[in-house]
């Protein structure tokens, strides 16, 4: 049984408050019945300024989640740790982890746009500097005993529900990334697939004794859309799909590897590409594949028809698969 992930990033370009409002909701309905369904986990992550409306609090969204389920993970993919302050998020995830029973994994990333750390005057010059204090001070403070931040002596509480602390992973395609996991001891989750980081990270892991493990994309990790006519489907939302994969490629340098990361600049090109795919349930099935990633609301994909792709992953191709 793959694991099956229904990803989130509340995208709706040029959308008014109530039409927001209402993909926020559908998406929140959407999960609850993720939950209902099997589905494995819900994905979602941060990004700032975006004049699509990309989601900026997945910290919120994923309590919103919870409260509306009762089995489903909730995996924020990432968090730009640099532009959190420590202590508080330390608090935030231990909240979260407590109202979930320990549901929720945090990937914490430093991010790749200079233009979020200038929306909240944090130093781009300083992102790995902050990054080790933010996972060196989550990691004291989750333990609820007393420690020295900034020059003062502090305790957080409460404790978060999961011993010895919530799933903290490190991510990113760099070998300072790949080091900052192995060095405090952290799983790493690299952005892409890198068996040559993998490797490098279990390096570190012998060189400062400590002990990890990775969770990697798998080589091809498709974004998911399912459709009984996938031809109709292109033809009518392949602009959804282009939009999304056009923004992520306006912010990605040459430098960033990505899972993620397409080239193309027409929906037929994108179609040919195979980063989006539109797929029946049968289609679906012959995949084959270790996870599977669906993206119902994907670049502002209408509602309904977003629900038409997860009914079908959850009527149609979990139980088939003995989900």
């Amino acid at each position: 049984m793959p694991v099956t992930v229904v990803r989130f990033n509340l995208v709706e370009p040029g959308a008014g408050r109530a039409s927001l409002a209402a993909r926020y909701r559908a998406a929140l309905d959407m999960a609850a019945y993720a939950d209902g369904h099997g589905i494995t986990t819900v994905q979602t992550e941060e990004h700032h300024g975006a004049d699509n409306n990309w989601l900026p609090s997945p910290f919120a969204f994923a309590g919103a989640v919870f409260g509306a389920t009762r089995n489903i993970a909730v995996t924020v993919s990432a968090v730009i740790g640099p532009l959190h302050d420590p202590l508080r998020l330390a608090e935030e995830i231990a909240v979260l982890d407590l109202l979930s029973g320990g549901r929720l994994v945090t990937v914490a990333g430093i991010g790749y746009r200079p233009e979020e750390y200038a929306l909240f005057g944090v130093d781009w010059k300083r992102r790995g500097r902050l990054q080790d204090e933010l996972l060196e001070t989550l990691l004291k403070a989750w333990t609820g005993e007393e420690f020295e931040y900034r020059g003062r002596t502090v305790r957080l509480t409460p404790r978060p529900y999961t011993d010895p602390h919530p799933l903290l992973l490190v991510g990113g395609s760099s070998r300072a990334a790949a080091r900052r996991a192995a060095r405090l001891g952290l799983p790493f989750f690299p952005s892409a697939h890198l068996p040559e980081l993998e490797a490098y990270y279990k390096e570190r892991l012998a060189e400062y004794g400590t002990e990890g493990w990775t969770m990697m994309p798998a080589a091809e990790t498709p974004l998911l859309h399912l459709a009984e006519d996938p031809d109709r489907a292109w033809a009518e939302y392949g602009g959804h799909f282009l939009h999304e994969a056009r923004t992520y490629a306006s912010w990605q340098s040459g430098q960033i590897r990505s899972a993620v990361r397409s080239a193309a600049t027409s929906v037929a090109e994108l179609r040919a590409e195979g980063v989006y795919r539109i797929l029946t349930p049968d289609e679906c099935l012959a995949l084959g594949a270790d996870s599977l990633v669906l993206h119902p609301l994907a670049g502002g994909m209408p509602v309904e028809e977003g629900w038409r792709s997860l009914r079908l992953l959850a009527e149609r191709v979990l139980p088939a698969l003995g989900g």
